[in-house]
């Protein structure tokens, strides 16, 4: 763009002669030597910054890395702002570099493009205001409570899309299925193998319940996003009447995308142990920072309340006949509080705030469970954090307290 503009406002320059006489001449430069003064001082500055900001970047990042965990780095290098910076001081170094080779003054020409060096001031001023922005920014990005809010608020939303069914007042049930009655009726069995090694990053679900329809078969798939596969691996088993299985387990490779890094795209628990990692870290006796772990620990309980609330999607998938196609490896609220407060709660040994906490939260998130299931998962919990705190409290007050608010879920103690 830089190249494009500088191009487009020399010819422009080329074209219209600007009067260098009334209030004009206090912005446009009507001298060579002042013209390639102003830009060479811009470019150099332009570059220099440009690395200043680098180095400050790989600063934050360095810090990040170190105090939060080295998997939030990709979230600062999506931050929009850092990236129109760099290429703001980037893009004006180009953009002098092309008008200061565009100046000509001698005894057979003069050309001075007094439009576009009014453009390379402006843009000189604009990139200052930008400075001054990415410095408050990224001093404010790397703070360890910014990293847990906006860790919290993109789990918020991504909780939101794949989970959006509440399951209201009515009790909900899932449909079961005699699956191996319905395995029974298929009479050939293909092994579906892994393409190659990586993460499940994303299951294109709707397309391959598509493709399962049209071929009058049935898929049972061993894995989510977020497992690790190895080559050759099963995925899973193709249950199918006809001679054009091995074409169909082929075709279904490209509906998996799998890579060399985990992806939040589908997976909730890259997600949530992204906060955890925030929490553990803060446990370690390098840091010993439990209030950084109770803010992880009060953010996590925002999602799983709402998830207490929500209808997870059941494993199976019928076409619109109702008739079974795909058996998926779902995640359910287990599974989601396990990746939430197990490492937390194992680390927390010793820090008796984080595990009174633990235990305050496990009882609110009772609160909003309506599933005799879920309720039974949060009950799990809290005899395990209660037993951590038996285990590592030694003051008899601490320990009290921890057990007077496990009485209000652990009907034992009552």
């Amino acid at each position: 763009m830089s190249v494009i503009l500088a191009i487009s406002l020399v010819y422009i320059d080329g074209i219209i002669s600007f009067p260098q006489t009334g209030p004009g001449r206090f912005f446009l430069v009507n001298s060579a030597d002042s013209a390639r003064s102003i830009l060479s001082t811009i470019s150099g500055a332009m570059i220099g910054v440009a690395g200043t900001v680098f180095s400050v970047t790989l600063v934050a990042l360095t810090l990040a890395s170190s105090q939060l965990g080295p998997r939030l780095i990709k979230n600062f290098m999506y931050i929009r702002l850092n990236q129109i910076v760099l290429g703001s001081y980037i893009s004006t170094y180009l953009y002098c570099l092309i008008i200061l080779n565009t100046i000509k003054e001698n005894h057979t020409q003069t050309f001075i493009p007094s439009l576009s060096i009014l453009v390379a001031i402006i843009a000189a001023i604009v990139n200052i205001v930008l400075l001054i922005v990415f410095i408050h920014k990224i001093a404010v990005s790397i703070q360890t409570d910014k990293v847990i809010s906006d860790i919290s608020a993109f789990i918020s939303r991504q909780v939101t899309f794949l989970f959006p069914e509440k399951m209201g007042n009515e009790p909900y049930t899932e449909m079961d299925f005699p699956v191996d009655s319905i395995k029974s009726e298929y009479p050939k069995v293909i092994s579906v193998k892994c393409p190659k090694s990586g993460y499940l990053q994303y299951v294109n679900s709707e397309a391959l319940l598509t493709l399962i329809t049209n071929h009058n078969s049935m898929f049972d798939l061993n894995y989510r996003p977020g497992d690790y596969l190895v080559e050759k691996m099963e995925i899973g088993k193709l249950y199918t009447h006809g001679d054009t299985g091995e074409d169909l387990a082929v075709k279904t490779h490209s509906l998996f995308v799998i890579g060399s890094i985990k992806t939040s795209q589908q997976d909730l628990e890259f997600s949530i142990h992204q906060m955890v990692e925030i929490a553990v870290r803060a446990l370690s006796p390098g840091v010993n920072d439990p209030y950084s772990a109770i803010a992880c620990i009060d953010n996590l309980t925002a999602a799983i309340c709402y998830l207490a609330q929500v209808k997870f999607p059941s494993k199976y998938r019928v076409d619109d006949r109702n008739q079974l196609r795909v058996i998926a490896d779902t995640i359910d609220f287990e599974g989601v509080l396990d990746a939430a407060f197990n490492q937390i709660r194992q680390f927390s040994a010793g820090s008796t705030s984080v595990i009174i906490r633990l235990m305050e939260v496990l009882i609110i998130i009772y609160g909003f469970a309506t599933k005799e299931s879920h309720k039974k998962a949060i009950i799990k919990h809290a005899e395990m954090t209660l037993n951590v705190g038996r285990e590592s409290i030694k003051e008899k007050n601490d320990l009290n307290d921890l057990t007077e608010r496990a009485k209000k879920i652990i009907n034992d103690l009552l």
